[in-house]
C-alpha cells in the first residue's frame, strides 16, 4: 500500500519538476492592451527591455542552471541547455535537495532526474527503483495536452505555457509592471549586466488563464528581478511570489546563448505512457 502511493506521487511528482525546472508558472499575454500600456514602462525603460525580450528570443538556446524553493515542498537545481527555435526542446538534469518531495524521491531510490523536453511530450527517468515498480519502465512520457488530466482545468493551458516558456517571459512579466525601475549596473559571474526591478499584480495580468492560474495558487503579486548583458541577453533572473505551499523563489543563469541543443526520444521500450501508468497505479490495491 505504501509502495503504490509513493509510485503514484512519484508520476504527479515529475510533471511538477517540469514546470518548475524550467521556469515559475508566471508569464503574461504579450499582448498590448489600454490599462496595461497605462501601467508599462515608458521611454528608455521599455525600449531597454523590449531590446531585451527581443535579442533573448531571436537567441534560440542557452545554457539553464537554476535553484527553486516552494516553501516546505521542495527545493531543487536543475541544469543543462534548452532551446525555444520551434516549442522548447532540450534536456535538464534535476536534483531534489529539500522539501517533502526530495523525502519522496528517496524513497524512489533517487534524488536526481533527466528531464526531456520535446515538442509533443515531456519525458521523466525516474531510476532502478521505479522501474522496478512499474514494469521495468525507467521513463515516463506525458504528452502536453495530459497534463489537464493531471492539474486539472489549468492543465491544458500548463502545457501550452511549458511548450511556449523562454528566458524572456520574465522580460515580459516586467513589460506588466506598474513599477519597474533600473538599479543599476551590477556584475554576475564576472560579466558586466543591468539590474532592473520590479512588482507584478497578479490582477495586472492579461491573460486570463495565468491570471486564473496565479489567483488560484493564492498569489497576489511577484517581484520579478532580471540582467541583462550588453549584447542585451538575460544572463540571470530572480522572481518571487507567495503561494499557497509558501514562499516560491526561482533563481536562473543563462549562458552560451546559440549552443546546440538535442533532446533524443527515450527508447520505446523503456518509456510507460503516463495515462497508462496512472490507470495501473489506481487498479493496483
Amino acid at each position: 500500500m505504501q509502495g503504490t502511493r509513493v509510485r503514484r506521487m512519484g508520476l504527479g511528482l515529475a510533471v511538477v519538476t517540469a514546470l518548475t525546472g524550467m521556469t515559475s508558472c508566471t508569464s503574461p499575454d504579450s499582448s498590448d492592451g489600454s490599462d496595461r500600456a497605462e501601467r508599462a514602462p515608458h521611454g528608455r525603460s521599455l525600449a531597454a527591455l523590449r531590446s531585451a525580450e527581443r535579442a533573448t528570443e531571436q537567441a534560440e538556446s542557452a545554457r539553464v542552471e537554476s535553484t527553486t524553493t516552494m516553501g516546505s515542498l521542495m527545493s531543487m537545481t536543475a541544469d543543462g541547455a534548452l532551446g525555444w527555435s520551434d516549442g522548447i526542446t532540450g534536456t535538464l538534469t534535476i536534483t531534489y535537495t529539500g522539501g517533502t518531495m526530495a523525502d519522496t524521491m528517496r524513497r524512489l531510490g533517487t534524488t536526481s532526474m533527466e528531464a526531456r523536453y520535446l515538442p509533443d511530450a515531456y519525458y521523466a527517468r525516474m531510476g532502478e527503483k521505479f522501474a522496478e515498480q512499474t514494469g521495468g519502465k525507467h521513463w515516463i512520457r506525458y504528452a502536453y495536452k495530459d497534463l489537464e488530466a493531471l492539474t486539472g482545468g489549468s492543465g491544458g493551458h500548463l502545457g501550452d505555457q511549458l511548450r511556449s516558456t523562454t528566458p524572456n517571459q520574465s522580460v515580459k512579466l516586467l513589460l506588466s509592471s506598474g513599477d519597474v525601475r533600473k538599479v543599476g549596473e551590477e556584475r554576475v559571474r564576472g560579466r558586466s549586466a543591468t539590474h532592473w526591478s520590479g512588482t507584478v499584480a497578479a490582477a495586472d495580468v492579461d491573460d486570463a488563464g495565468l491570471r486564473k492560474q496565479l489567483t488560484g495558487a493564492g498569489v497576489t503579486t511577484q517581484t520579478v528581478d532580471i540582467w541583462v548583458d550588453r549584447r542585451d541577453l538575460l544572463v540571470k533572473k530572480v522572481e518571487k511570489a507567495r503561494t499557497d505551499t509558501g514562499l516560491m523563489t526561482q533563481t536562473a543563469h543563462y549562458t552560451d546563448y546559440g549552443v546546440p541543443v538535442r533532446a533524443e526520444r527515450p527508447p520505446h521500450a523503456d518509456t510507460g505512457d503516463f495515462e497508462d501508468l496512472m490507470r495501473k497505479q489506481s487498479a493496483t490495491p
